[in-house]
């Protein structure tokens, strides 16, 4: 089976990748061509999910029967962090945070040194938003949706709670992973081994629920 993830984010690629059952070969937008923007408009992240993995499907069903006939279906992420003291912030926004205080970083993410940059802005304003908070307490949530030729559209969600660091910890992950402590351990994501994240994660947690899903029905 081949599916196209709809996102050039390494970290997640490669994250993915390790998750889905053997067997399944997971294409990249770059893979395929497609270079658009998609616009996320959706007010929840199950929105914004399938807004990403509709628009790519019927960019992928435009194109020469060679090209469209050789990928079986494709499944694009929204994550979000939501914060309990700051009623559920940053939420959809929880990638381009920062923005919402006038900063003016690269828009157009290219190389991993802009991610980078990003990351680090979200994270020093989640930091800086909670500073007096004794209430630290958020969760993560990632929703999936997968479209796939002839079987329709399905989701599935992970959840994982956890509490804001006083302070980032750690080089491992990406994102808020250095400020992010899991729920039933003393260590932020960004310490935690890879493996360990991969099993507990919103992320790992949705990926497995659609690991199963193709597990079941990879026919």
């Amino acid at each position: 089976m081949k599916l196209v993830f709809a996102s050039n984010n390494a970290h997640k690629l490669s994250e993915v990748r390790d998750m889905l059952p053997r067997g399944i070969e997971v294409l990249s937008l770059r893979d395929i061509g497609f270079n658009a923007v998609i616009e996320e408009t959706g007010t929840t992240l199950a929105e914004n999910s399938r807004i990403k993995a509709e628009t790519v499907w019927e960019w992928i069903s435009r194109q020469p029967s060679e090209v469209s006939l050789q990928v079986d279906g494709v499944f694009a992420d929204d994550t979000g962090l939501e914060i309990d003291a700051l009623g559920g912030e940053p939420g959809v926004y929880t990638a381009r945070w920062y923005k919402t205080d006038g900063n003016h970083l690269t828009s157009n993410v290219t190389t991993p040194e802009d991610e980078n940059e990003i990351f680090a802005a979200n994270r020093a304003k989640a930091l800086r938003m909670l500073e007096g908070h004794s209430d630290r307490g958020c969760q993560f949530k990632t929703v999936i949706t997968l479209i796939r030729r002839g079987h329709g559209v399905k989701q599935f969600e992970g959840i994982v709670r956890g509490c804001i660091a006083t302070e980032e910890h750690g080089q491992g992950g990406f994102g808020y992973d250095p400020v992010f402590i899991p729920d039933g351990y003393d260590k932020t994501f960004g310490e935690l081994p890879a493996e360990t994240k991969n099993r507990i994660s919103h992320r790992a947690r949705a990926m497995q629920s659609l690991a199963n899903y193709l597990d079941r029905y990879q026919v």
